[in-house]
C-alpha cells in the first residue's frame, strides 16, 4: 500500500471556493465582479506615505515578535478608550488571519469544541479541523441574528470556543447590543472564551458595532487594517485581550516567534498613523454602495438589509445557490455560492466592494437571470 506523502491534515481542507472563483474571473472579459472581499479604494496616499518614510529611514529589520512598542501603546490606548480594560495586552499579527491561527494553535486540542454561527467566515471551519478540534455550527438562518439560545443548547463540557463575527462576513449582519449582552452572559455562566472577529469594525452604517469585549472580559478581540484602510496586501492586524486572558497573548507571541516571526515592520509604523486616520467618508460612500444594492434587489430576491460590512446574503431562487451561481458566472456577473462559509447552500454571497455603476449593471444581470 502505498503511503502518502501528504500530512493527514491536508485533507481536512479544500481549495477555497472564493478562489476558484476568482481562476474564473481570469477568464471573462471585464465581469461584474461581486467576489472579492476588499476595498475597491486604495490605501490612503497620507499612509503610503508613511510606509514609504519608514521603509527609506531603514525600519526593515525584524521587529519585536509582539509588534512594534509604539503601535502596540497606541492599540492598547485606543481598545482603554473603546473597551474599558485597564492596561489590555497585545499582539500584532499578520492580518486577522494570522492572529486566527495563532490563537486557534494556542487554544484548541484535539476533540475540543469550538461553537460557530452559520454562516461563518470560511477560515474559521478548516483552522479548527486542520487542529483536531469540532466545529459546533450554530444555524443562525434565515434572518442571521446572533442566535443565543441555539448556542446556549450547543454547549457541551468539551466546549472551547465561542465565535462571533460582527460586523459579518458573509451576512452584512451586526449584533444588537442585546444579543451581545445575552451571549456575554451564556459565555459568563459557562466559563467560555470568545473570540470576537472584528475586521469590519468600521463599516457600520445604522449605529456602532458593540464588542463583546464591552460586557465580557474574556473575549480575545481581533481587528485589522486590511478593511477600513485597504491595506490587505500588507498583513496587519492585532489581538486585545484583558488581562484574564493574556497567558494567551503570551502563547500566541511564542508560537508568532516559530512561525511568523513578527508582522511586517514598516507596515507597522504606517499602522500607527492609521488608527488615527479619519475614513468616515469612505464608510459614507460603502453605505451608499448597500442602498443601491439592496434596493435594486429587494424586488426580486429574498434578503436582508446588510447593517456593516460590504457584503449581501442573498437567497438562491428555489433555494439553489450553486447552480444560480454557475449561471450568473456564464452571464459574466461572478458571485460566491454559500456552501463556501455554510454547511447549507441555499444563499449566494455579494461583495459590493465595487463601483456604483458595476453595483447597477450587476442588479440589471442578476435579475433578469430570475
Amino acid at each position: 500500500m502505498e503511503r502518502s506523502i501528504l500530512a493527514k491534515r491536508t485533507a481536512c481542507i479544500d481549495a477555497s471556493g472564493i478562489r476558484k472563483v476568482f481562476a474564473l474571473a481570469a477568464k471573462l472579459k471585464d465581469p461584474v465582479n461581486f467576489s472579492i472581499g476588499q476595498p475597491d479604494f486604495d490605501v490612503p496616499d497620507k499612509l503610503k506615505q508613511c510606509a514609504i518614510e519608514a521603509i527609506l529611514k531603514g525600519e526593515n529589520r525584524y521587529s519585536q515578535t509582539a509588534g512594534d512598542e509604539e503601535l502596540k501603546e497606541k492599540i492598547a490606548a485606543n481598545v482603554t478608550e473603546d473597551i474599558g480594560w485597564c492596561d489590555p495586552r497585545v499582539i500584532v499579527t499578520s492580518g486577522v488571519s494570522g492572529g486566527l491561527l495563532l490563537a486557534f494553535m494556542a487554544l484548541i486540542d484535539e476533540g475540543d469544541e469550538v461553537i460557530i454561527p452559520d454562516p461563518f467566515f470560511v477560515m474559521y471551519k478548516h483552522l479548527v479541523n486542520m487542529l483536531g478540534g469540532k466545529c459546533v455550527f450554530v444555524d443562525s438562518y434565515p434572518d442571521f441574528k446572533l442566535p443565543v439560545e441555539k448556542i446556549k443548547g450547543s454547549i457541551s463540557d468539551k466546549t472551547k470556543l465561542i465565535i462571533l463575527n460582527s460586523p459579518g462576513n458573509p451576512t452584512g449582519s451586526v449584533y444588537s447590543e442585546q444579543e451581545i449582552k445575552e451571549i456575554a452572559q451564556v459565555a459568563a455562566q459557562n466559563d467560555i472564551i470568545v473570540l470576537t472577529d472584528e475586521i469590519y469594525d468600521k463599516f457600520c452604517y445604522d449605529g456602532r458595532n458593540i464588542s463583546i469585549a464591552e460586557y465580557y472580559p474574556k473575549t480575545l478581540i481581533m481587528r485589522g487594517f486590511s478593511k477600513a484602510y485597504a491595506m490587505t496586501g500588507w498583513r496587519l492586524g492585532y489581538t486585545a485581550a484583558h488581562e484574564s486572558l493574556k497567558e494567551v497573548i503570551e502563547a500566541m507571541t511564542m508560537i508568532q516567534q516559530y512561525t511568523f516571526v513578527c508582522a511586517p515592520s514598516p507596515f507597522q509604523k504606517a499602522a500607527i498613523a492609521a488608527l488615527d486616520y479619519d475614513v468616515s467618508e469612505l464608510v459614507d460612500k460603502y453605505r451608499t454602495k448597500r442602498d443601491i444594492l439592496y434596493d435594486g434587489l429587494k424586488g426580486k430576491f429574498e434578503l436582508n438589509k446588510p447593517a456593516g460590512a460590504f457584503y449581501a446574503f442573498v437567497k438562491a431562487p428555489d433555494g439553489r445557490a450553486s447552480e444560480f451561481v454557475e449561471k450568473a458566472i456564464a452571464n459574466n456577473v461572478l458571485i460566491i455560492p454559500g456552501n463556501v462559509f455554510s454547511e447549507k447552500d441555499t444563499h449566494f454571497r455579494i461583495s459590493f466592494a465595487t463601483s456604483n455603476e458595476k453595483i447597477e449593471q450587476g442588479i440589471k444581470i442578476l435579475n433578469d437571470l430570475v
